[in-house]
């Protein structure tokens, strides 16, 4: 491999699984970014030797600095669109944790990079904007493609290799039901934080961990492919699949339906957007269907994990609502892994401030933030005045 790779967000499950897959894969990492983790960034450096680093958190500038004086040094959201349009990388993998991603994405698709997104926040609030800005790319005749690293949006990208969009009938996204899958309701109420991150299949970092718990990562994940592959919400379904080993699927206008299949490991899907568009080494345990007791299908619990229907509805609106919806969910997780509010009343208020969201059209990036931060507002006055 001679492809030269920016990690933004190196520090995080997502990074520090691509660090590894590059390392093994022999791809040159010129970039790297990290947002306080300055002793994992730091150990990084000294094992990848890039050309260029990043510290989101500008107080670790100067210990960065101290540490690698030969190197670009940068800091700060400015550093971050810096490294995204790093001249020396010819792909960008985005795995920066919520709507910091979304800037830096950006800028890579202007600069016509190659973007590799893990980073779901991109699509759901700025999904719009994104899909003109590449239209206008490749209106321009510039190489450039947006490559998912999320395990179900790559099963659908792999799907669709070589087929006619058009004869797409419906999107399936599975999804492992979390640790609450069979619980109803009134069962959630005292759930201790360690349980909620206790995911039966994947190991991630806390927020998206939360979110699958609540099944609202799937609902983000609904309007991600909306964008990724340009379908409407009642072309894409959700299916409850415990085993994680169909990681989606693709139903065809004849019948036929195509799925991914492999063991639940990210080195899969993040070494398929590296190597992309051809296929590497396998760095993960190869499926033994001999040992494959059973695989079961089942429909969601939308009353339970009423987020994933309030996604969808937020996704059939449009305009402002997924950009609400994903800022509510960022402070409530937030305020449920500090301990100062339930499993329960978190998913509540999220409810809460998207039902009291007045619509506004989405035209610019400055749009997406003014929405975001009025969102983030509301929730913190209603857990607050919950709590006094």
């Amino acid at each position: 491999m001679t492809k030269k790779i920016c990690i933004l967000g190196s520090t995080g499950s997502i990074g520090r699984q691509a660090v590894d897959v590059a390392k093994r894969l022999g791809i040159k990492v010129v970039g790297l970014s990290a947002y306080q983790n300055i002793g994992m960034l730091i150990s990084q450096a000294k094992d990848l030797n890039p050309e260029i680093l990043c510290i989101g958190d500008e107080r670790y500038y100067t210990i960065l600095k101290e540490q690698f004086p030969n190197k670009i040094i940068i800091a700060g959201q400015k550093g971050l669109i810096e490294l995204a349009t790093y001249e020396n990388a010819d792909l960008i993998l985005n795995a920066l944790v919520g709507i910091s991603g979304l800037v830096p994405t950006i800028e890579a698709v202007k600069a016509g990079k190659k973007v590799a997104l893990a980073n779901k926040e991109t699509l759901v609030v700025g999904g719009k904007i994104i899909k003109q800005m590449i239209k206008d790319k490749s209106n321009e005749n510039q190489d450039y493609i947006l490559i998912p690293v999320d395990s179900e949006h790559s099963a659908i990208f792999q799907c669709l290799i070589g087929e006619d969009n058009k004869n797409v009938k419906r999107i399936i996204l599975t999804a492992s039901g979390g640790p609450f899958r069979g619980k109803k309701l009134d069962q959630l109420k005292n759930v201790k934080i360690e349980d909620v991150l206790s995911h039966p299949t994947w190991r991630m970092g806390k927020k998206i961990t939360v979110d699958s718990a609540t099944l609202i990562n799937k609902g983000f994940e609904v309007i991600e492919a909306m964008f990724f592959f340009d379908k409407k919400t009642d072309e894409i379904d959700v299916v409850i699949h415990p085993q994680s080993i169909i990681h989606s699927m693709v139903e065809f206008v004849d019948g036929s339906i195509k799925a991914q299949i492999s063991n639940p490991d990210m080195r899969l899907p993040i070494e398929y957007s590296l190597t992309y568009p051809k296929r590497g080494i396998c760095l993960i345990e190869p499926l033994d269907f001999s040992k494959l007791k059973q695989l079961t299908f089942e429909e969601p619990d939308f009353e339970t994990f009423f987020l994933l229907k309030l996604a969808y509805d937020c996704a059939q609106k449009g305009e402002s609502y997924p950009v609400v919806l994903n800022a509510a969910d960022e402070e409530a997780v937030k305020f449920f892994l500090e301990g100062k509010i339930t499993f329960v009343d978190m998913m509540n208020y999220v409810a809460k401030v998207v039902e009291n969201h007045r619509p506004q059209q989405i035209n610019s990036i400055e749009d997406i933030l003014e929405v975001d931060k009025i969102a983030r507002m509301e929730l913190k006055k209603i857990v607050e005045g919950e709590m006094s």
